[in-house]
């Protein structure tokens, strides 16, 4: 595998960004681990971040380089601050860099990236698991498959909750009272979605039972399924924390069917 740790221009942002990529490597003599690299162009996760988090975090607390060094996969892992991968009320647009400006930056940077939906993955934690479920639910046409941990994916309850700063919330979200039914909400962007006839992505869904997240992760299960989404859901006991993240990225990588077992 190859790592590199890419400074670039977005124009979405109007600021430099961050992003850290591995690249498949095909690699033979490499000391307990080989490397293989798709044949063609290859398929390509854009793996995202929580909100205590940045590009980096993937790398220190898991092994995802080593995991995916046989898969022929490319793994996007780009630094979105504590944006909620939204065009937020006040600050940046977020949710148009991850959906649109960087799929086609990484396509500029690296060729032999495939431009195919069925080739463009999603997956995320906590905070990152909102931005990948939306970026399946708001973005179809791009993302074929996304893989939620732990996502924090009902914007509308944060928002009206005494979890953290009401006005980070606003500046991220908008008013409160504003929020259900938005863009920024993923159960009506469900059925949105659903009701547009359009293709769906494949879902992948992990909570732990002790997470204080479970009750709104069961709540998208229920809602997906009804909906008639291909949604693979999984919980086991476990709260919310990286080692359990570590464990399930490894099932999100098998779920991927790469036509490869992931490490």
């Amino acid at each position: 595998m190859a790592l590199l740790h890419v400074d670039f221009f977005s124009e979405a942002l109007g600021m430099c960004a961050e992003m850290d990529v591995i690249l498949p490597e095909e690699t033979h003599g490499l000391i307990g681990m080989d490397g293989s690299q798709a044949a063609g162009k290859y398929p390509t996760l854009y793996l995202l971040h929580g909100m205590s988090d940045d590009h980096t975090i993937w790398q220190r607390r898991t092994s995802i380089e080593r995991y995916v060094s046989d898969l022929g996969l490319a793994v996007i892992m780009p630094s979105t601050h504590l944006g909620w991968y939204t065009d937020m009320y006040r600050g940046h647009k977020y949710w148009t860099y991850i959906s649109q400006e960087l799929p086609r930056i990484c396509r500029t940077f690296f060729p032999h990236m495939s431009d195919r939906r069925e080739d463009t993955f999603a997956a995320g934690l906590s905070m990152g698991g909102y931005g990948a479920l939306k970026c399946g639910l708001c973005a179809p046409e791009t993302f074929g498959k996304v893989a939620s941990l732990s996502g924090g994916l009902d914007a509308a309850s944060i928002c009206e909750s005494d979890l953290g700063d009401s006005t980070l919330w606003e500046d991220i979200f908008g008013p409160k009272e504003k929020v259900r039914g938005s863009f920024n909400d993923l159960f009506a962007q469900a059925e949105r979605l659903a009701a547009s006839g359009k293709q769906k992505p494949d879902v992948y869904m992990w909570c732990g039972t002790e997470d204080f997240l479970y009750k709104s992760n069961v709540a998208m299960r229920d809602h997906l399924k009804k909906l008639g989404y291909n949604l693979t859901y999984e919980e086991s006991p476990g709260d919310h924390q990286w080692k359990y993240w570590d464990e399930k990225i490894q099932t999100v990588l098998s779920w991927l069917d790469l036509g490869k077992e992931a490490k």
